[in-house]
């Protein structure tokens, strides 16, 4: 039978996204009225309003081998259209990273529910903005600006919640912008000022990964949910 999250952890989760619901600085524009509803449904109720694709999050009985997220936005779910909020759960394994990405529409206040996190952001003069956070941290990366973050712990995982001020909020990752959009190789090789070879390898090896994070030849590593999110 699949464990549960322990009720601490999963009160500091429904606590922590209700606060930082809260403090998301709204971007969308005004809607005239009281919400908006897709155009092929006419009658809604309050299903509509209702998302259940956290509850994986409460029944999952393993912490993922891989980086993930699971998000909460207007093409999750439509009811947030017009509402100018959206948010995500992210889960970070030993040693996992959520690699630089920006998101364009929105700034993203982090809150880290469990584990250490080393998060950074670089701003438009270049400059470097890194910090070590600790469960119970908070950290704000400003709207569309470069950043990343790390669990740079080998041995136990971490889980952090993201409320973006936008009902879409956008993502720009950019290894994936830059390495498997088809840009020219000869272009990105005088951006980078390096050898088309050494392009050519950075495509190969994101190529070399699965969409959720792992080589094809790997297998997923499985971390049993009770040790990894246990409460001292």
């Amino acid at each position: 039978m699949a464990s549960r999250i322990p009720t601490m952890k999963l009160l500091s989760l429904v606590l922590s996204s209700f606060l930082i619901v809260q403090i998301a600085l709204a971007s969308d524009l005004d809607i005239l009225s009281d919400f908006l509803v897709p155009a092929n449904q006419n009658n809604v109720g309050g299903g509509f309003f209702t998302y259940t694709g956290m509850r994986v999050l409460v029944n999952q009985s393993t912490f993922p081998a891989n980086f993930t997220i699971l998000k909460a936005s207007m093409v999750e779910f439509p009811a947030l259209n017009g509402q100018s909020v959206s948010y995500a759960v992210l889960q970070y394994p030993a040693s996992s990273l959520n690699p630089p990405h920006t998101h364009p529409r929105a700034a993203e206040p982090l809150f880290l529910v469990d584990g250490s996190l080393e998060v950074g952001f670089v701003d438009t003069t270049n400059k470097l903005f890194t910090q070590s956070l600790q469960a119970g941290d908070m950290f704000i990366f400003p709207k569309g600006l470069v950043h990343y973050q790390y669990n740079a712990d080998p041995n136990n995982p971490a889980i952090a919640i993201s409320s973006f001020g936008s009902a879409n909020a956008g993502t720009v990752s950019l290894p994936k912008t830059l390495f498997a959009t088809n840009i020219d190789d000869i272009i990105l090789a005088k951006s980078f000022k390096t050898d088309v070879s050494i392009i050519q390898a950075l495509k190969a090896g994101l190529a070399s990964y699965t969409s959720i994070g792992y080589r094809k030849h790997e297998s997923p590593r499985i971390i049993p949910r009770n040790r990894a999110l246990a409460v001292g």
